[in-house]
């Protein structure tokens, strides 16, 4: 086994997973950990050489039931932020391929000029995921997109202040002019916009989660509790573990530390952060599934239908 498959093995393994720093919240709640480890430390010296600290009844002054409540209801909160976000995406992604589908099987072509409007208006699909990445992220548009759009709307883009909602503009108007020249009946044209207001629901859905946050208050009053049980939590316990306060301190400052770090970091999962929801990857796979229908649905890669079938590739494969 060469040292990259070694490396590979145990990423997956729980040691790996234990070790690993990439996407954990070590980085973020070790320097605070050791802080109120170095501070038990000294708690102890000072109890032990000078005068004594022991201040066993702050142990009911943040009562552990409590702390630990709040903290779980921080977790959960985060999560159900994040999960809403997970499938508001999932929804965006279900909904775009299905609408490409219907609108590759559907939209009739009878000229090649046809094919090429049909194919620059699915191209903008994906467009519309990149667009709302983005948008949610704060970003301006930018030369990713480009190459699913026309010149002239690349350009517009950049003018405006919602750009995924201009792209969902272009689709619906699209499928609007089919309808009005004859090759889309009011049916079809009914089903493809109400999948067209899924993904602008799944945007809206995304965006309440953006631009509603914890509200402050709880977040402020949960750093304040878990920083007074912290810097306390010596005073509790120098009497019964003496010369491993510190070490105890700064285990239990990592736990709880850790825990509401947690929440943060999930709390707004359209960031680039390892935790943060894989957009990048989502828009890409967006992307080539619908470039591989596009591909797979011209005229050149067609299966003939004549006679009996025999010359279809799918057919003769079997």
């Amino acid at each position: 086994m060469g040292k990259h498959q070694k490396e590979l093995w145990l990423r997956g393994t729980w040691l790996g997973l234990a070790i690993r720093l990439q996407g954990s919240v070590l980085p973020e709640v070790l320097p605070r950990a050791i802080f109120c480890g170095v501070l038990g430390e000294a708690i102890f010296l000072i109890h032990h050489f000078y005068a004594r600290l022991s201040l066993p009844f702050l142990s009911s002054l943040i009562p552990n039931l409590v702390l630990g409540l709040l903290l779980v209801f921080r977790t959960n909160t985060a999560y159900e932020r994040f999960w809403e976000g997970r499938k508001a995406w999932g929804s965006l992604v279900n909904c775009l391929r299905n609408l490409g589908r219907m609108v590759l099987v559907a939209v009739a072509e009878p000229t090649p000029e046809d094919r090429r409007y049909k194919e620059r208006a699915l191209r903008l699909l994906p467009a519309f995921a990149i667009a709302m990445k983005r948008f949610l992220r704060g970003q301006p548009i930018a030369a990713e997109i480009e190459p699913f759009l026309q010149p002239w709307q690349y350009h517009q883009l950049q003018t405006i202040n919602h750009p995924p909602l201009k792209i969902a503009y272009w689709i619906s108007h699209y499928l609007h002019q089919e309808h009005h020249q004859g090759r889309l009946d009011r049916y079809q044209l009914a089903i493809m916009q109400e999948l067209m207001g899924v993904a602008v629901d799944a945007l809206g859905a995304c965006e309440r989660i953006k631009k509603t946050p914890i509200p402050l208050a709880y977040s402020i009053h949960l750093k304040q509790l878990l920083l007074i049980y912290c810097l306390t939590l010596p005073f509790q316990i120098v009497d019964q573990v003496r010369w491993g306060t510190g070490l105890i301190v700064a285990i239990i400052s990592f736990t709880l530390l850790g825990i509401e770090e947690i929440g943060v970091q999930i709390e707004d999962p359209f960031g680039h952060d390892p935790n943060d929801l894989p957009l990048d990857h989502i828009c890409q796979t967006i992307a080539r599934n619908l470039e591989d229908l596009i591909i797979t649905t011209s005229p050149a890669h067609l299966p003939s239908m004549d006679g009996d079938g025999s010359n279809s590739p799918e057919l003769a494969s079997g």
